[in-house]
């Protein structure tokens, strides 16, 4: 295990501190149900100010266009956007999009497309997975075939991030030379988008259909047949991400209700004052400082290969458990309130759900992790 330490320095803090004001001012909780209820889920110029702020290139180096920082950085922002159930395409594209071109593409590609990303001018997502047990690049059943000057694709690919947003597709599929990666433009002749209800509101997922799409030659992302390696790399990244983001969230459930413990009375006292409910909270405090260990350890090992195979399962099947618990048990400590589409729980509820699902549950994770230490 790598040696390193969980303390921010002091622009690391205050990165915090500006990242958490601006989206207590711009982006409460009273804007994500406005959003989530018109099945809008995007805010461009929430999206704008983002990228004005350095967001989408923190990671990216300068030369592209970005600030050059590091994944700590970045997962910093994301556990404030956690905590906020940010509306936006983030995951998809800064997280997931960025780091695909940053490992695989060629430097023309490069040029092209993360300036772009960190100046919040694109958006991109990634389309990997056609079956609903697929988590893995193994797993992708699409093809792609040669024709004349490029590439025929078809095939459905399901559950694709913000697939309604997104000016450019990051297509896996099979080649003759094996698994492969196609950058592909939203509006190619040949593609459909069609968004799919989902359990959580605030993150949009879709089935993106290529019926006979036909792509030009240099739209082939890095070598024919190596994607393999670099789509377990970013969906380990992914795995680390979407830890943060939980650790976030399940920190405003455990704050949600333990400030709800001490204003809410019964029987003359307030209820935090009852034994079982100072033990569920107790719990839930365990349980999320649990989490941000194995969360902010995986984030500050990114770059190193074999503690990032060990650190990112790790990370999301802890982080995603402690967020369950800490939204089941603030919902049982609200009672009756918790319950109703009045109170903002429900959505932290589901986010919690979903993301312990997204690209790759528990068991999987643990499936990952075994992998990775030989098991």
């Amino acid at each position: 295990m790598a040696d390193v330490t969980f303390a921010l320095t002091e622009e690391q803090d205050m990165l915090r501190k500006v990242t958490r004001q601006f989206l207590d001012e711009q982006a409460p909780i009273t804007n994500v149900r406005e959003l989530a209820e018109s099945d809008a889920d995007h805010d461009p110029e929430l999206w704008k100010a983002g990228a004005e702020l350095g967001w989408h290139g923190l990671a990216i180096p300068e030369q592209y266009g970005g600030v050059g920082y590091s994944f700590v950085e970045l997962s910093i922002v994301l556990e404030e956007m956690g905590r906020s159930l940010f509306p936006g395409p983030f995951l998809s594209t800064v997280v997931q999009a960025s780091n695909v071109i940053l490992d695989a593409s060629s430097e023309e590609q490069k040029q092209r497309y993360l300036p772009a990303i960190a100046a919040g001018e694109s958006i991109m997502t990634m389309a990997l997975f056609e079956s609903p047990h697929a988590s893995a690049p193994a797993d992708v059943a699409m093809t792609a075939v040669r024709d004349g000057d490029g590439w025929t694709l078809d095939g459905e690919k399901r559950w694709v991030l913000d697939a309604d947003l997104a000016d450019t597709f990051i297509v896996a599929a099979v080649t003759d030379n094996g698994l492969s990666l196609f950058l592909v433009d939203a509006d190619t002749p040949g593609i459909e988008v069609e968004m799919t209800p989902s359990l959580d509101t605030t993150r949009r997922e879709g089935t993106v259909t290529f019926a006979d799409a036909h792509i030009a030659a240099d739209k082939l992302l890095g070598a024919e047949g190596a994607a393999a390696p670099v789509l377990d790399r970013v969906l380990a990244l992914t795995s680390v991400a979407l830890a943060v983001e939980q650790v976030g969230g399940a920190q405003w459930c455990l704050e949600t209700a333990v400030a709800y413990a001490k204003e809410r009375y019964q029987f003359g006292r307030p209820i935090g004052s009852f034994q079982a409910v100072k033990h569920k909270c107790a719990d839930m405090l365990v349980a999320v400082e649990h989490a941000k260990s194995a969360a902010y350890y995986a984030a500050r090992v990114t770059d190193d290969p074999d503690e990032l195979a060990i650190a990112a399962p790790l990370a999301k099947a802890v982080c995603s458990e402690a967020y369950l618990k800490a939204a089941g048990d603030a919902l049982q400590i609200h009672g009756g309130i918790g319950f109703t589409w009045d109170h903002d729980l429900h959505y932290f509820l589901k986010r919690a759900k979903s993301t312990s699902l997204l690209f790759g549950g528990v068991r999987e994770q643990r499936r990952r992790l075994g992998d990775a230490l030989g098991l």
